[in-house]
């Protein structure tokens, strides 16, 4: 058994089960291990010949040899480790393996849950190996990903991503429903992977029945057994080299260095895609006019360039094969596909024979002291670059180009990418870990622990927002809070709608800021074209306003609309993102049906009075009263209130469009970079700061002239308007009144 297991012989078309895991007395139920199984055990229907093709080419995969040490190590402990580089296979195989082990003990654990750090990935996984293990997507393999759930109550094996899991632990802790948990390519490292990490110590501790699984890449190995202690390790060799070009020399990362490569690849006449790893998305923009610009230009004896910009940031579509694309042309078509960091899980094309990589990131670096975020520009760490490298996976004639020097990937490169715990905003890890501390999962030992000055911002943070009572446990704001998958600030805005009577409005609000960018990106020589047929959605109010006016603008064509492909058009005629508003109706009907669930009041909408403006402004400064700037100068240089950033407002802003500049404005993000822009303003006042902001907020504030201007304001204020917001909480909910009244 052990023999045809290394070596499986795909002919006598067999499934395979290592004898150990047949729990069975060896009746008929529990024939799993039968050498002549025609039938697929997960669904009880013959197999397709579509399965025996694709197993030949599981079969081909470098992990495929591990499988009976996999599968022994699986039985017989409660961790495993797999180690190995991308494209070894270790994301496809390893949960359908896992998937036969819960198969052969009969399923009474649960079933198969394995996380991805990206959407787009978890998606993607579970329709390959749907179609791997011959099932029906959504039925025995699903996947659960932000604002979409492919599952059934049926579904064996699950793909999710990481924040999905943790976000299950508040209402199953002990995650109850599933025997074995995968956690993938963990040297991503986002927060929600770090957590799960030590959260799962203490759930493993309470149920010895469930197992873990740890996919990771080999430069993490030893941080990982120090942190698991010894476990057993199944590690995957890739035996492909990929042969690296390194700059000699200074390094030379600039845009015309790695366009000029571009070109002169493609005139070398050697087929192939070509795909570029830049520092940032200002730098896609720029590559990708450059190249659309000058490939239309370029000798059509090569073949024509197709330039595929990828935005990790934005969850936009992965970059696979496109044989139908291909079939229909007569031309030969070159694609180019430019991304950052982050982009390497999103290729999954075979074609790709050329990669370029600058070596250099732009990462955000969270600063708790100004609660603002730098993008600062250093080195990939080692494991991103050989992750880069792994995309030409098998292609014998791939090559990488390093625009840097071995020097600087030896010194300069870290060999692991920094922990996002270490870098992020970690008020919402901190609200989940409240949430889950009433389950008793409160203490989690972290892999990297977190700063103590974020950590105490975070705690600041919320108990401005009111969702810490006076012992620093969750009052019954913070738990109603933690229901919706948002930032905090948002939803407390959402929950200071239902006082104000805008929750409709409000959920249109936090639907589109949480979405995609709903604003395409512009072709060259179409930006007027497009200002034109923005402004027919601009609101006098500010951009919150005018992200509502887009919403039902879109809704409004599509409820009139004979199809999908008429609003697609309407999006594209109006430089405007389909998918970008198609997602922002899925994540607004979720909001919409927790707020439902947890029986908050609704008002009918009234969007357009002059009363509902105001209680739109009033519940949005109700959680982003932290997010205040004045413009001191008159001529749009806006200085945060918390600290001495000085912003202006996006060229895409309303204001900026209607050549209008507020004094005084309220933001949703702000970035300290290159142009430091404050994006989605709306226009306050300082009466209604003062009336909304907590005083002991206030009190906290830097010394400023807006300070004093604010105490001016306070100072003519009626003392009943400053309580009186608190006495209608305490009317609607007395409970929550009392915490805040005790906080303040």
């Amino acid at each position: 058994m052990e023999e045809e297991l290394v070596t499986p012989d795909s002919s006598s078309e067999r499934r395979y089960f290592p004898e150990s895991l047949d729990s069975s007395d060896g009746e008929e139920d529990g024939a799993l291990a039968c050498e002549d199984l025609e039938l697929n055990p997960f669904d009880g229907l013959p197999y397709s010949s579509r399965y025996y093709k694709l197993l030949k080419e599981r079969e081909a995969l470098p992990i495929w040899t591990e499988k009976y040490s996999f599968m022994e190590n699986l039985l017989q402990s409660q961790i495993v480790i797999v180690s190995g580089d991308a494209k070894c296979g270790k994301s496809s195989q390893v949960p359908q393996w896992c998937a036969e082990y819960c198969l052969s003990v009969h399923y009474q654990h649960g079933g198969v849950v394995c996380t991805q750090a990206h959407k787009q990935t978890a998606v993607q996984l579970a329709l390959r190996v749907a179609d791997e293990m011959d099932v029906n997507i959504g039925h025995e393999v699903g996947y659960t990903i932000p604002f979409e759930n492919c599952c059934t109550s049926e579904t064996i094996l699950r793909y999710c991503t990481d924040e999905m899991l943790q976000r299950e632990m508040m209402s199953n802790p002990f995650l109850g429903s599933h025997g074995v948990i995968i956690l993938d390519d963990i040297q991503e490292r986002s927060i929600a992977t770090d957590v799960l990490l030590g959260l799962l110590k203490g759930v493993l501790l309470a149920r010895p029945e469930l197992k873990l699984v740890i996919n990771s890449s080999p430069l993490l190995l030893h941080k990982l057994s120090s942190y698991y202690g010894d476990m057993p390790l199944v590690e995957v060799k890739n035996k492909h080299r990929v042969e690296a070009v390194y700059l000699g020399g200074a390094q030379r990362e600039s845009l015309e260095s790695v366009l000029r490569l571009v070109f002169e690849i493609h005139r070398s006449g050697e087929k192939g895609d070509v795909v570029v790893f830049l520092a940032c998305e200002q730098d896609i923009e720029k590559a990708y006019e450059i190249v659309c610009r000058e490939g239309s230009d370029a000798n059509p004896d090569f073949g024509e360039l197709v330039v595929v910009p990828l935005y990790p940031r934005e969850k936009c579509a992965l970059f696979k094969p496109n044989d139908e694309m291909e079939k229909r042309c007569q031309v030969y078509q070159r694609r180019v596909v430019l991304t950052t960091s982050s982009g390497e899980s999103l290729i999954w094309s075979n074609s790709v024979r050329f990669v370029i990589d600058v070596g250099v990131e732009r990462r955000k670096v969270y600063n708790p002291r100004i609660r603002a975020s730098s993008l600062v520009r250093q080195p990939i760490s080692q494991s991103q670059a050989e992750a880069r490298k792994q995309i030409l996976g098998s292609s014998s004639s791939g090559k990488l180009f390093c625009l840097y020097s071995e020097e600087f990937a030896s010194k300069d490169m870290q060999p692991l990418k920094p922990a996002e715990m270490q870098e992020a905003n970690l008020t919402s890890m901190v609200l989940f870990m409240k949430r889950v501390d009433i389950a008793g999962l409160g203490h989690c030992d972290f892999m990297n622990r977190p700063a103590p000055e974020s950590l105490m911002q975070a705690l600041e943070d919320l108990d401005y927002l009111a969702a810490l009572d006076n012992d620093g446990n969750l009052s019954e704001f913070g738990i109603i809070m933690s229901e919706f998958p948002l930032d905090p600030q948002l939803s407390k805005s959402i929950l200071a709608s239902c006082e104000f009577d805008c929750v409709d409005e409000m959920l249109t609000i936090a639907a589109m800021v949480t979405a995609p960018n709903c604003f395409s990106h512009l072709p060259h020589g179409t930006e007027e074209a497009a200002l034109t047929c923005w402004k027919t959605f601009l609101h006098p109010e500010g951009d919150h306003f005018t992200l509502i006016n887009i919403y039902k603008a879109y809704q409004d064509t599509a409820l009139n609309s004979a199809s999908e492909l008429c609003v697609e058009k309407w999006c594209h005629d109006y430089f405007l993102n389909w998918a970008a508003l198609r997602m922002a109706e899925v994540i607004r009907a979720e909001l919409l049906e927790i707020i439902k669930r947890i029986e908050l009041p609704y008002a009918e909408p009234a969007f357009g009075s002059r009363e509902n403006t105001l209680n739109i402004k009033k519940a949005l400064l109700s959680g982003y009263f932290m997010q205040i700037a004045r413009d001191v100068d008159g001529s749009g240089n806006y200085l945060m209130l918390t600290h001495r950033q000085v912003a202006q407002l996006h060229p895409l802003s309303t204001y900026s469009i209607s050549k209008k500049t507020p004094e005084w404005v309220l933001f949703h993000k702000f970035s300290i970079s290159e142009n430091n822009y404050i994006r989605i303003t709306s226009e306050t006042s300082p009466e209604l700061f003062m009336q909304l902001a907590p005083q002991y907020y206030f009190s906290n504030l830097p010394p400023s002239e807006s300070k004093d201007i604010l105490q001016q304001v306070a100072g003519h204020l009626s003392p009943v308007s400053t309580v009186t917001r608190e006495q209608t909480m305490g009317e609607k909910c007395p409970e929550a009144a009392e915490q805040r009244c005790a906080l303040q």
